[in-house]
């Protein structure tokens, strides 16, 4: 399988355990899940489209790329612009973030349709979410659908994480019009219900799963914290009950790298219920590490 991921990575400063100190590193929702889809499958082409500048700092996030053996041929290089930075900060495991991401690249990633429906064409599985959308203007926004909606109409598998952050939004209603447009080009929808219940009022994580299912979704996976996991895949309905854990470090990434595992397993023909309790054990891993970027113990899906 090709797999290609759409948007922005940041720079990323993460606590270490001296105080006051942090880690430069590189991260971003859709980046975070690339990361972890490359970990557990290197036997998947992992690919990043996104946009970064031309400085220093650019380059070390390309090579970072590399690095992590994700194809960065997709990643556009635009002269005076640069990456956008984040900091984060923890309270007993809870993370908050402080950004600066107002000469990010990434903001004009789809101001090229041709080379958006490049990107596609190479890729089986394009996966995107709700901070793709929002950093990006009407017109570049409008591109980006329409490029999806393309590639689905060829027979392209469309992935797609609300990940509502109402702040990158100028209103609210303009964040939830826009999410349901995103759930309409795609194929499997990975919201989080906390967010969904606050902003579209969802009773409980089946109607947060119906709804998008009604704008188009076949496999809708509705994660819930430490609650059950509700899903739909083709009109059959479930749970799947979280792993208890012990302690939390950092949530960072806990819910991209969730992601990553879903579309592993379901790349691979795993049942969905299975591929739900191997995605819970992932981010099980991940927030007991800090950053959004942690090392996995390699047998963590055969506990």
């Amino acid at each position: 399988m090709r797999f290609l991921a759409i948007g922005e990575c940041m720079a990323e400063l993460a606590p270490t355990a001296a105080q006051g100190d942090y880690h430069l590193g590189f991260a971003g929702d859709t980046f975070n899940t690339a990361w972890y889809l490359a970990r557990i499958r290197p036997d998947i082409a992992v690919a990043y489209f996104t946009a970064v500048g031309t400085d220093t700092i650019s380059q070390k996030m390309r090579e970072a790329f590399s690095q992590s053996g994700i194809d960065d041929r997709h990643v556009q290089a635009l002269p005076d612009r640069t990456v956008g930075l984040y900091l984060i900060s923890l309270d007993n495991g809870e993370r908050s973030f402080s950004y600066w991401r107002g000469q990010s690249a990434a903001r004009q990633l789809a101001q090229d349709p041709q080379a958006l429906s490049q990107a596609m064409g190479d890729a089986d599985l394009v996966y995107f979410s709700g901070i793709t959308l929002a950093i990006l203007d009407a017109a570049s926004r409008e591109t980006l659908l329409k490029a999806l909606r393309n590639a689905r109409a060829v027979g392209k598998t469309i992935a797609f994480d609300p990940n509502l952050r109402p702040s990158l939004w100028s209103e609210p209603s303009l964040m939830i019009d826009t999410i349901m447009q995103g759930a309409a080009v795609s194929d499997i929808v990975l919201p989080s219900f906390e967010d969904e219940a606050r902003w579209y009022q969802d009773a409980d994580p089946t109607a947060t799963a119906d709804r998008y299912v009604s704008a188009g979704a076949t496999t809708v996976v509705v994660k819930n914290g430490p609650d059950p996991v509700h899903y739909i895949q083709d009109g059959v309905t479930g749970t799947v009950p979280v792993p208890l854990l012990s302690s939390i470090v950092d949530t960072t990434a806990a819910g991209d790298s969730f992601n990553a595992a879903i579309m592993a397993g379901l790349e691979g023909g795993t049942p969905l219920p299975d591929c739900i309790l191997n995605a819970c054990r992932m981010a099980g891993q991940v927030v007991q590490g800090k950053g959004a970027l942690v090392p996995l113990d390699p047998g963590f899906l055969d506990q």
